[in-house]
């Protein structure tokens, strides 16, 4: 019995000292201890997006996933959610305030809802191309308004690229502001796009994204607008007609994380979370742009009829829409705007 008792007594011993730190473990090194804070945490990020898993946005997030876990040393798990499984743009938005999600990456248009002065970019025909709009994001202003997003308790990490918005429909050619007349046209929850179609003589609709295949499928709208990989990949050729060039909106993503969670990070992992999602930016454009073009010719070769929108057309939907943006620059704030337009013409020299 006194044996037992000792032998209990040593095996407890072991465990205090162990408890303690009196052994050794090698994965308390010095690179686990900066990546985790030195608690062991594990910390997971839940990033969310509303475009299916073959998307380059998708792609990006992939690329964002293996860059911080690979610089954290798995100390920050990321996992990622395609397809609207955790909620529209606007639902996963408000996430991030409440805590409840880490990431997402959403068009500027649903943020306008969060940050007003983030519906510039909704001005129509505001870039003439991808170069310019490129100089532009990069820009103080722009970057300026990335700031302005921690004051609804987000942080917004780098611009991402969904790219010219193009018009689809199921009724017939759109190549004048004529043609826009009486169309049906789903867009996002967007006061600036809705009168903007208004203006060029169409009927919009704001709906989720993740409803507007079965209204197009149904009737219930005649059309949508979005970039060419966003038409293929979702399959709007199955139950659309027409494709146009319109071009009328150059729409950048932006990635989001929840300030909670951000402000929770050390500050080395708020730089591999920062660093990482401006290279998975950049990775994510490139393949975006390869898509687009790759995409058109697909959605002629499943039957699509495509319409290229000439000079003289485009400045006829340009004047249309023109009052409009005079009157949205008091509510978008007039300095930004003067602002925009400046690093526009600027980045075209």
């Amino acid at each position: 019995m006194k044996k037992f008792i000792a032998l209990i007594c040593s095996v407890l011993l072991i465990t205090v000292l162990a408890a303690c730190g009196g052994g050794s473990d090698s994965s308390s090194g010095e690179g686990s201890e900066s990546a985790s804070g030195g608690d062991g945490e594990v910390k997971t990020i839940k990033a969310g997006i509303g475009l299916n898993s073959d998307h380059p946005q998708y792609k990006g997030l992939l690329k964002f996933k293996e860059i911080v876990e690979e610089k954290t040393d798995g100390a920050i798990k990321v996992e990622t959610y395609h397809s609207g499984q955790l909620g529209d743009d606007r639902t996963m938005t408000e996430a991030l305030q409440l805590g409840t999600q880490e990431v997402t990456i959403p068009s500027t248009a649903p943020l306008a809802n969060f940050v007003p002065e983030f519906s510039v970019f909704d001005i129509p025909f505001l870039f003439p191309n991808e170069e310019v709009a490129d100089k532009v994001l990069a820009g103080d202003t722009a970057q300026g308004l990335l700031d302005k997003l921690e004051e609804q308790n987000l942080v917004g990490l780098s611009y991402w690229e969904n790219g010219f918005r193009d018009l689809t429909n199921s009724k017939h050619e759109v190549a004048t502001v004529e043609d826009f007349e009486g169309l049906k046209i789903r867009t996002m929850e967007n006061d600036l796009h809705l009168d903007a179609f208004k203006a060029l003589g169409a009927n919009p609709t704001p709906m989720a994204f993740t409803e507007l295949f079965t209204a197009l499928q149904q009737g219930t709208v005649d059309g949508q607008e979005n970039p060419y990989a966003t038409i293929y990949l979702q399959k709007f050729y199955e139950v659309q007609d027409y494709v146009s060039n319109t071009h009328h909106i150059y729409s950048p993503f932006v990635f989001l994380m929840s300030k909670s969670f951000y402000d929770g990070l050390s500050e080395e992992q708020q730089k591999i979370v920062k660093d990482a999602a401006v290279e998975a930016g950049k990775y994510e454009k490139k393949l975006n742009r390869e898509a687009n073009e790759k995409y058109l010719k697909q959605l002629q070769e499943e039957g699509m009829t495509y319409t290229e929108i000439t000079p003289e057309a485009r400045q006829e939907m340009v004047d249309a829409v023109q009052p409009v943006i005079e009157e949205y620059k008091s509510k978008i704030g007039e300095e930004t705007v003067d602002k925009i337009y400046e690093e526009v013409e600027k980045a075209q020299k």
